[in-house]
């Protein structure tokens, strides 16, 4: 054995009891358990009492997807016992792309990702990226094709009806993207171009996905105002299309939707009674997180990113887009009229504009609209509209999954990214006791392992990969706060990825060991779509 964990209180990922073993790993698989007392030989043995020893951390809902690239320590993911992400998220990524469409695409999620130059796409398809992650990276990757990528790629960032050829062009970008690794398609249907797909539209994509085995994974069309509608019309899309539905950040925020989480998670109750493969993600925390811009109106964006700011640099329709955000209730804004005083500036692509913004709440459409055209779109915001009630009856849910919606670039940002899975060991299962030790990491492991239709992953089995955490259950505890976001998690003190030390005694190794991971091809997996 390469590595052998002496007495660990094995938690497998299940959801079964707790049990004490030997755990061996040699190269990158799990190769023995001995319980009972039985001891493993090893060149490299971990006294590993008193500590809980479980499958590495699936975090469905990640933005790093530069990140990785630009970063090889990774120590925010890490750190957390984090082992795979999942990529490519909100219908907005850079692939599949062309040399028009990628700078569009890169001004619209600078706020994500950063845009500074470093970590230059020299890719244009998946798998051209997934062969890129395959250099090696921290951890673990996979990837969804992005819907909204898609569409800019075909139509542009325009506001209307695919033609019969854009909408066959769409469905072969999607089949291409998942015939070469892409375990799924996202959306983001309140981030244009996205947003503009009509349902018909999507059902149409979504049937390619289901003819590859993946999953359709939608930031859907409100999280406030029209909340429960958004969620109904995924769920019949989904139906229609025969597409296995995975919610993105399955959040019910604003005061329209405080108390109101029964009515979502009667929702999909009904909807998997019907036979619907579905599943969802959330954070354990109250605030939001996106760009400024994306708070605007769908209209005010149709172009691009370039467009946008004409727009806002013409007072007349600036003024048409406030009363949108302030009176009517912005579709950016999830329908609700927006409350500066939620709006938290929490990152900015230009560094002149941090002292004067960062960390302090927007007095209104006048400072959004400076900061928008200074920043040029790169401003990133905390929203906190949040229930605590809602947050916590969501987790409890037998579909739900574990997902951070980290992003990591900015001056301030969400403490999410450097501590949902520990908070949710932590303050929610051990100090709140809302999800059982056990529960909880099953939720952080072979559920989101099933929905990615990982065979080897998300359970401490023989033969199984050795993307491993040791944690200590008394101690294990986010140490990142609004305040102090980028403060690493305390009590985890192992992580391996695919058998190598990742982070050994709670210090980052120098090891790349993450590759991407492919989907699984099915028995009956079906080819590109001909024409519509």
């Amino acid at each position: 054995m390469d590595t052998v964990f002496r007495g660990a209180t094995v938690i497998d990922g299940s959801g079964a009891p707790a049990y004490t073993a030997d755990v061996g790993v040699s190269g990158p698989r799990i190769a023995a358990i001995t319980a009972g007392g039985r001891r493993l030989g090893g060149r490299d043995v971990i006294d590993a009492a008193g500590l809980v020893l479980a499958p590495g951390f699936i975090d469905m809902h990640a933005h790093s997807d530069l990140a990785l690239l630009r970063d090889p320590d990774h120590s925010a993911k890490l750190a957390q016992g984090v082992t795979l992400e999942v990529l490519g998220q909100d219908g907005l990524s850079y692939a599949p792309v062309d040399d028009r469409s990628l700078p569009g695409i890169r001004a619209a999620i600078a706020g994500w990702n950063g845009d500074d130059g470093d970590a230059e796409p020299d890719w244009r398809g998946v798998g051209e990226y997934l062969d890129r992650l395959d250099r090696g990276v921290a951890l673990n990757a996979a990837y969804l094709v992005p819907q909204g990528t898609v569409r800019a790629l075909v139509m542009g960032w325009e506001d209307r009806p695919p033609t019969d050829r854009e909408l066959t062009g769409m469905r072969e970008h999607v089949a291409r993207g998942l015939a070469e690794g892409a375990v799924g398609m996202s959306s983001g249907l309140t981030y244009t171009p996205g947003m503009y797909a009509t349902g018909a539209e999507l059902t149409e994509l979504c049937r390619v996905v289901a003819g590859y085995g993946g999953y359709y994974c939608p930031h859907h069309r409100s999280y406030g105002a029209g909340a429960l509608a958004a969620y109904a019309e995924m769920a019949r899309l989904c139906q229609e299309s025969g597409c296995a539905l995975h919610l993105a950040h399955a959040t019910m925020n604003f005061e329209v939707n405080a108390g109101r989480a029964g009515e979502l998670l009667e929702l999909l109750d009904t909807a998997r009674a019907g036979g619907l493969d579905v599943s969802l993600d959330t954070y354990p925390y109250l605030a939001g997180c996106t760009t400024l811009a994306a708070l605007l109106p769908s209209w005010a964006h149709e172009g691009g990113p370039g467009e946008l700011l004409a727009r806002l640099r013409d007072d007349a329709v600036a003024e048409r887009i406030r009363h949108d955000l302030e009176v009517g209730g912005s579709d950016g804004c999830h329908g609700v009229p927006v409350d500066w005083h939620t709006v938290e500036i929490s990152g900015v692509r230009d560094p002149a504009l941090a002292a004067e913004h960062i960390g302090r709440r927007v007095s209104g459409f006048a400072q959004a609209r400076h900061l928008l055209l200074a920043d040029r779109l790169g401003t990133t915001i905390l929203q906190h509209v949040g229930h605590e009630d809602n947050v916590r009856a969501i987790m409890r849910h037998p579909a739900h999954t574990g997902g951070s919606d980290g992003i990591l670039c900015g001056e301030k940002p969400h403490p999410r990214a450097y501590g949902t899975f520990p908070r949710y060991l932590g303050h929610y299962s051990r100090d709140l006791g809302i999800l059982p030790l056990t529960e909880c990491v099953a939720h952080l492991t072979s559920r989101p392992a099933r929905r990615l239709r990982l065979p080897d992953r998300g359970l401490v089995r023989e033969g199984y990969r050795a993307d491993l955490v040791l944690f200590d259950p008394l101690t294990v505890a986010e140490g990142a706060t609004y305040a102090a976001p980028r403060v690493l998690p305390t009590g985890i003190p192992h992580v391996l990825v695919n058998g190598a030390f990742a982070l050994r005694d709670g210090r980052r190794t120098d090891a790349l060991a993450g590759r991407s991971v492919r989907r699984t091809p099915t028995a009956t997996e079906g080819g590109p779509p001909g024409p519509a």
